[in-house]
């Protein structure tokens, strides 16, 4: 199988590009598209076999992204997936390159991030898509040398005659059109001097033909964004998802008080013990009540990250319910350890969450959530495992009861106050609320308190009477301190 340069004259109508695609990357990102999901980017940005790409001045967040580009070879409108494979003429090497530092102005179109001249570099080589396996093709991107990307397109969320059947429904799509597929994991951060290299073959197809290596120098540009134009504007979620992850980016990844070892004493003791404790302590309204969990046999310890919903009024969800809103701001800042406590006010009539929160969850690590509302897609979030504490499902989405409001505050949830960094711990009783100062010499105590239960229930087991051994009475004690040192 032979492949054909890419050349100069090579003029398409459209460049449109796919968001989520690959299950590696979306497992990075915790988020999984029911549909695929594009956007359009300029022909000026189409560069041919690489070249240099400008890092914009006073820019830090360059990413590059290795896709295989689909070029169409036939009038396209309305196709089945079949169709849709069938009129692609072949593929080569692109780099959806991206500048995260601008991605908060047009954040979905990615106009300004993704829209730069040169931000588009195609070929070298074309491999002609008749007779190829779509499902067989490997990409690899190399930076400085080193493989960053390795995948395959076996397993795709969306094949490539479904990208292609999927935009014809509404749209023409003509010869030339290119059609860029989605990144793998392992897209990062690169710098001026950098040198990005992308590649695309299809190992058993005969001849295992390949693209060659598309490359692309970063270079430093030095013409700073002019004041009526959005400038520069970054924060540390948008440097994790830029370089991959927060310990590439080189942010500080904070000790949680929760070690391992605290972890394993809290989990060593019931609820109903720690609340008998919390009570001698004068606290009696820690527990939140009403809710059932969707993994009753799961145990929960985590840090509090608070959520609040108010009533639904139309303009305010209008404004504030949209877009890049609360919720999605407080699951994708989630980490290991975080449960999630969520104020609805008791609203069952819609859901508070669904899958695709319960998946970003997950894969953020976050120990488990809460809502004294209702939950979407029930039996999916059941299945994606973290345990989640709920007052029922319910089909509606959010926008039927309520407006995302704001996030790590005080909130109110089954009866309880919730501040954000409780310990929250929950099992087959129930969940409790715990301030975190407490905690160590509250689960100290409880040890100390079950051992004692062992003691009392193994001499009531042996006939021993309530009424001395509930409290211990002395004797009972010193027989209790004396089976403690033989332990």
């Amino acid at each position: 199988m032979s492949t054909t340069a890419l050349g100069a004259d090579f003029s398409p109508g459209k460049i449109i590009a796919l968001h989520l695609n690959y299950p590696s990357r979306i497992a990075q990102r915790g988020r999984k598209p029911a549909h695929p999901s594009f956007f359009l980017k300029p022909l000026t940005s189409l560069a041919f076999t690489g070249g240099t790409v400008e890092r914009p001045a006073g820019t830090e967040l360059l990413a590059f992204e290795g896709e295989i580009a689909l070029i169409i070879g036939q009038t396209v409108r309305r196709a089945t997936p079949e169709q849709g494979w069938a009129a692609v003429s072949g593929i080569t090497a692109a780099n959806d390159l991206g500048v995260y530092d601008l991605r908060y102005v047009d954040k979905g179109s990615n106009l300004r991030s993704k829209g730069g001249d040169g931000y588009t570099p195609m070929g070298p080589n074309v491999i002609p898509a008749q007779n190829l396996d779509q499902d067989a093709i490997r990409i690899r991107t190399w930076v400085n040398g080193t493989l960053a990307q390795d995948d395959t397109t076996e397993g795709l969320s969306f094949n490539f005659g479904t990208l292609v059947a999927d935009l014809s429904q509404l749209m023409t799509l003509e010869p030339g059109d290119v059609i860029l597929t989605g990144t793998p994991a392992g897209s990062s951060v690169i710098v001026p001097g950098d040198v990005v290299e992308v590649e695309v073959d299809a190992p058993t197809a005969p001849g295992a033909p390949t693209t060659g290596k598309l490359t692309t120098t970063v270079t430093q540009g030095d013409v700073e964004l002019p004041s009526f134009s959005a400038g520069p504007k970054i924060d540390d979620l948008q440097r994790e998802e830029a370089w991959g992850s927060r310990e590439a980016a080189g942010l500080p990844v904070e000790e949680s008080i929760l070690t391992e070892d605290l972890k394993a004493k809290i989990n060593s003791v019931a609820t109903a013990t720690l609340s008998s404790l919390m009570r001698k302590r004068g606290f009696n309204n820690i527990s939140i009540d009403g809710l059932k969990s969707t993994q009753p046999g799961k145990r929960v310890v985590g840090l509090a990250r608070t959520l609040r919903y108010i009533p639904n009024r139309e303009d305010l969800f209008e404004q504030f319910g949209g877009g890049y809103n609360a919720q999605k701001r407080l699951f994708d800042s989630l980490g290991p350890d975080d449960v999630v406590v969520m104020e609805a006010r008791g609203e069952t009539g819609s859901g508070t969450l669904g899958d695709i929160l319960a998946l970003r969850a997950r894969n953020l690590g976050a120990a488990g959530i809460v809502t004294d509302g209702g939950v979407r897609d029930l039996a999916v979030v059941t299945e994606i495992g973290v345990p989640t504490y709920h007052s029922g499902g319910h089909p509606a989405v959010l926008g039927r009861k309520h407006v995302p409001w704001d996030i790590d505050i005080t909130v109110a949830c089954g009866g309880a106050s919730v501040q954000p960094g409780d310990i929250i711990v929950g099992d087959v009783d129930g969940l409790l609320v715990i301030p975190p100062h407490m905690i160590v010499d509250l689960v100290e105590e409880a040890i100390t308190q079950e051992r004692e239960e062992e003691f009392i229930a193994e001499m009531v087991t042996a006939g021993g009477r309530v009424e001395e051994l509930f409290p211990m009475n002395k004797e009972w004690r010193e027989k209790y301190t004396a089976w403690l040192e033989a332990k």
